[in-house]
């Protein structure tokens, strides 16, 4: 049993799946910090805020809400509301939809999580599938979420990365075993813009993701998720590219020493 937890999200405090996250945390830790959101903060990666103050709500006994990204509610967390007590880790989500392939670099609730790691406190970012938008089976990640983390620390991973967990959209009974799997390629086939008008005749705009059948290659997140399994890859703020790096090493003088 941990000592204290500190739970974060993106999609806001008052979300479900901080409720689930907050249920799955009471299983295994004897103090449970909320850190998150006051709004949807989906999409923000890993970002900080630098120009604008953030302001706290106390929303109950070490619960708060924070006028910021998922990145900033990490470091308000760790730096400022819980700086006497550290957590013992943090938990990020329990994110509404899958965060596999690509999409990780987008994903607030991978960005929590980051944050966390680079601040010295060992991170999970969850994240439930769905194949419905009105249907999410929550079910499936409070039944598991527990033991799949107390496994996990168990084993124990690296300092420098954070484990990122997908249940896949299966009644918590048929899911498969939980599996380690590679960032795959993901679904990204692109983006578009949906441009639209206001009642009053000015244009706006959203930005969109367009999807598509990628090949995923071996051992891909996706692959082992469209199998039933429970889904953990390492994640690391290392993204140098070892192919492209032996490539320009021929041609580009490198510092030794």
């Amino acid at each position: 049993m941990l000592d204290r937890v500190m739970l974060t999200n993106d999609d806001g405090i008052d979300a479900p799946g901080m409720a689930v996250l907050e249920q799955i945390a009471l299983e295994i830790a004897r103090e449970v910090w909320v850190v998150a959101p006051e709004h949807d903060q989906s999409g923000q990666s890993h970002a900080i805020s630098l120009h604008h103050a953030l302001r706290i709500s106390v929303r109950g006994e070490r619960r708060f809400g924070i006028t910021g990204t998922p990145g900033d509610c990490a470091a308000m967390g760790i730096c400022h509301l819980m700086k006497d007590n550290l957590p013992d880790l943090v938990l990020s989500g329990v994110n509404r939809g899958l965060n596999l392939g690509m999409e990780t670099v987008f994903s607030g609730t991978v960005g929590g999580a980051m944050t966390a790691m680079m601040l010295g406190i060992p991170a999970l970012a969850l994240s439930q599938a769905f194949t419905k938008r009105d249907d999410v089976p929550w079910d499936t990640a409070r039944t598991l979420g527990a033991e799949t983390i107390r496994k996990l620390l168990a084993i124990g991973w690296s300092k420098r990365a954070i484990l990122n967990i997908n249940f896949p959209p299966i009644p918590a009974q048929e899911v498969g075993p939980m599996t380690l799997a590679r960032q795959g390629e993901g679904m990204l086939a692109g983006m578009f813009v949906d441009t639209r008008v206001d009642p009053r005749g000015m244009e706006y705009h959203w930005l969109n993701f367009r999807r598509g059948d990628i090949k995923q290659g071996p051992e891909s997140d996706y692959t082992a998720l469209r199998a039933g399994r429970i889904v953990v890859s390492p994640l690391r703020y290392d993204r140098t590219d070892n192919d492209a790096y032996g490539d320009l090493a021929a041609h580009l003088p490198r510092l030794e020493g």
